[in-house]
């Protein structure tokens, strides 16, 4: 048996579920109650900071921020993996990502404020994230460049691979397109906007993600208005099946479990260490703000777009007759065109499309933000997006389950690295957290001073100096 075969067998991606859900929840919880639960404390703030205007020149704003890491976050995840989830796990996995989401929140927090502390500047722009807060607060450059190597492959290369074949496969199920046809189309949409820098980026983002959102959940809204009547049963459904008895007792809530953690995490990447490379990329006063706009950012995804599929899908009723061949977008597809007519398999594709091709931006972006952390050579970078244009293309054309189960492999690795070190770097956050507190408790707008924090080194980013 291969590494690659033991590695994405059927027990070990069990074992890597369970491993996720322990560390994931542990942390979540513990960072929830050190932080007072601060996503609920300072919802309010989150919706503030994250139209907060850039105070300077260089760096994105922290709504453009917002936008590159929703543009990772929000694609088929939201769309395919909740239908997937549902497919497998039953309607009780809905609950079990809703709560990932809920506790994710408070380490979506931790890890975006300490990306922030330990941000570099890079021209007009700032980078940072997990490979850069290793090295800079704990001196670990060589595990940084491991987390550096495994992003890249599994965002630059892996998810993106997922990402166009979800459109290819969403917009030939639709309109009957070629595969070879939307690959072609999709590479060289790619390489416009990638090789435009990270300025183009940001362009994309900050409007394709929030108009596609907006259409997206107010589709939803319209079939929870139709539906009023089922919608109680409906949350009843989720909640019985996610402790149910007989879901117990025949094992289905330890599938409803595993699916809800798993594609919760694919989607909303909370405690992953691949939002804070967004994060990071932030002009703001106090590494605190991204920090809130971050965990803003887990409860869009997860509560708000991945409920619209949810919603749709078990309104439908569609998801207890499933096949291999109508699981997944097709499953989505299918259930918006029964409550709202054939065309909407139309707008799914499409919606699919946007949502997917604005997470393989965001997931390159990731990948040039620790590319750039190995070896800031021109050489690399271009070989880099060569091999992202490649993967997109082969990705639009070939069967993913592999690429699926790589995916799951290469992002549980991620997590474990970087929730020991958010672990160990949490001190950190908390204090940076409470000088946050004490100055909005003193009404003032809080402005950042590394000095503020007793022992805090390393961060060029955050010296007393008026910059």
């Amino acid at each position: 048996m291969s590494i690659l075969n033991w590695l994405t067998g059927p027990f070990n991606n069990f074992i890597w579920s369970y491993i996720l859900i322990i560390g994931l929840l542990s942390l979540g919880f513990y960072f929830t109650f050190r932080t007072r639960f601060v996503q609920v404390r300072l919802f309010k703030q989150m919706l503030k900071m994250t139209i907060e205007k850039n105070p300077g020149t260089d760096g994105v704003s922290a709504f453009q921020a917002f936008t590159i890491s929703a543009a990772s976050r929000v694609g088929t995840g939201n769309i395919a993996g909740v239908a997937l989830a549902i497919a497998i796990g039953g309607p009780g996995a809905v609950f079990w990502m809703w709560l990932i989401a809920i506790i994710g929140m408070a380490t979506a927090f931790i890890e975006s404020t300490l990306a922030q502390v330990y941000k570099v500047k890079d021209g007009d722009t700032f980078r940072g994230g997990p490979a850069y807060y290793m090295e800079k607060a704990l001196g670990l450059r060589k595990l940084g460049v491991v987390f550096a190597v495994l992003l890249a492959i599994t965002f630059g290369f892996i998810f993106n691979s997922v990402q166009s074949n979800t459109i290819a496969h969403s917009f030939a199920s639709a309109f009957g397109f070629d595969y070879t046809a939307i690959s072609i189309v999709l590479v060289v949409l790619t390489a416009v906007i990638i090789f435009g820098g990270v300025k183009r980026i940001v362009t994309f983002t900050q409007v394709i993600v929030p108009v596609m959102a907006i259409f997206y959940i107010g589709l939803a809204i319209y079939v929870l208005v139709t539906n009023i009547t089922k919608v109680p049963e409906m949350f009843m459904l989720i909640v019985t099946n996610a402790f149910g008895f007989n879901e117990i007792v025949g094992g289905g809530i330890g599938a409803a479990i595993m699916q809800g953690v798993r594609r919760g995490l694919f989607s909303n990447e909370a405690g992953m260490g691949s939002v804070p490379n967004a994060a990071a990329a932030a002009n703001v006063t106090h590494p605190a703000k991204q920090g809130l706009v971050q965990s803003l950012g887990v409860f869009f995804d997860t509560i708000m777009v991945c409920s619209a599929t949810a919603f749709i899908i078990l309104l439908s009723g569609l998801y207890t007759n499933v096949t291999p061949e109508t699981t997944g977008v097709v499953l989505t597809q299918n259930s918006l065109a029964l409550q709202m007519g054939n065309w909407a398999q139309y707008f799914v594709a499409i919606a699919v499309m946007f949502f997917a091709f604005s997470s393989i931006i965001g997931n390159y972006y990731y990948g040039e933000t620790n590319i750039e952390f190995i070896n800031g050579n021109k050489i690399m970078l271009l070989v880099y997006r060569l091999i992202v244009l490649a993967m997109v293309m082969f990705g639009a054309m070939i069967n993913m389950q592999l690429a699926w189960d790589l995916a799951d492999v290469f992002m549980g690795l991620m997590t474990i690295i970087n929730l020991v070190i958010i672990f160990k770097l949490s001190k950190i956050a908390f204090a940076v957290s409470d000088d946050f507190n004490q100055q909005l408790k003193e009404g003032k707008d809080p402005v950042f001073k590394a000095s503020s924090i007793k022992g805090l080194k390393n961060t060029e980013c955050w010296g007393d100096e008026d910059k």
